[in-house]
């Protein structure tokens, strides 16, 4: 019998990439999302690209915050764990709407929690992110750094960061809680520094809506045309380049590590644990776009302006313990990531809408 594993959010970017590799590793996936931010082509074309195992895959349109229909469908099927990925990340909501953004994130979540528990499914792997770093001192970051959502430079950073810290903060806080009011439950809280490219197919990839919030969908928006240049926040830190320092780690590799983390969850030993996802590695904006022009053939015209008010220098990860402990390690670097970005863009210059896909 194959095992059956919940992903909420599982339309979204790193979602949909995490389906796939689940379907192709044997697993059965059912999949919960609200598509606020995300498209239900993303699942017809993991259904395409899962051939075989088509079968082994169910989508339900449902937001987390409804009790009935999760408990609906916690009543239909037996899950072995849940894979966590459903959260809002937009800019103009975490601005302009908190109460909306925190009872999405937060508010669903515990729901989630409280349904997973009445059913005896103690079983959870919860995507964290690397902003519950903060800007840190030194590098890499380890999974003991302290964590933070304030520091001198909050309140002028962009409002995304700082929302997506206290969000993540409180998701992790609340799973340590709950490990430490049962042990029966076994968490593993996945820490992703920068998801980038695609599926090597070019069917599934990032498709933001509205405004990009990161680097790669923003280059490759310039390199099919739909803006003029790139803008470069700040070329005079101390880098080799002048411009910042990320750990940008391919979307596969991050879906894998999740797949990792599964079969870590069959270990007694796991109670509530820390993982960063990265490749170790920290790789310039500028040597990005570089290697993004070689694999695209395409000029990417810049336009620099000064530093974001807190934007880190130098912030990548320490991937130690997840190699030691996961035994998974990323396969791909920049090159990889920059051809499969391409290749994902190209097809789709307006990412999953038919009207403008190739």
């Amino acid at each position: 019998m194959s095992k059956i594993i919940l992903v909420t959010g599982g339309a979204g970017y790193i979602g949909s990439h995490t389906v796939l590799q689940l379907l192709l590793g044997g697993y059965k996936a059912v999949v919960v999302d609200n598509l606020d931010n995300s498209s239900d082509v993303s699942i017809k074309r993991v259904k395409e690209l899962a051939r075989e195992y088509v079968n082994n895959l169910s989508f339900h349109q449902v937001d987390l915050r409804d009790r009935p229909a999760i408990e609906k469908i916690f009543a239909q099927t037996k899950f072995e764990a849940v894979i966590h990925f459903a959260g809002l990340k937009a800019v103009g909501e975490s601005v302009s709407e908190p109460l909306l953004y925190h009872d999405n994130n937060v508010i669903g979540t515990v729901i989630l929690l409280e349904v997973m528990s009445a059913h005896g499914c103690k079983n959870l792997i919860f995507s964290s992110s690397a902003t519950v770093y903060g800007w840190p001192k030194e590098v890499p970051c380890t999974e003991e750094f302290p964590l933070t959502a304030v520091n001198p430079y909050g309140r002028t950073k962009c409002h995304l960061i700082i929302s997506d810290m206290v969000g993540q903060l409180f998701v992790e806080e609340i799973c340590r809680d709950l490990h430490n009011s049962d042990s029966k439950w076994k968490i593993i809280l996945l820490r992703y520094f920068n998801p980038v490219g695609a599926h090597p197919s070019g069917h599934i990839g990032e498709d933001p809506r509205g405004t990009p919030n990161n680097l790669m969908p923003f280059v490759q928006q310039v390199a099919v045309g739909r803006r003029s240049a790139l803008t470069v926040f700040g070329n005079d830190y101390s880098t080799k380049d002048g411009t910042g320092v990320r750990d940008y780690i391919h979307v596969v590799d991050l879906a894998d590590g999740h797949i990792a983390a599964l079969r870590k969850l069959s270990d007694p030993k796991i109670g509530c644990e820390v993982y960063n996802l990265g490749t170790g590695k920290g790789t310039s904006v500028l040597e990005m776009v570089s290697a993004f022009e070689k694999a695209s053939g395409k000029k990417i015209p810049l336009k620099i302006v000064g530093r974001r008010p807190g934007d880190a220098e130098v912030v990548y990860a320490s991937t130690k313990k997840a190699e030691t402990e996961l035994k998974w390690k990323a396969k791909y670097g920049i090159e990889e990531i920059c051809r499969d970005q391409w290749n994902w863009a190209s097809k789709n210059p307006y990412g999953y809408g038919s009207s403008h896909s190739k």
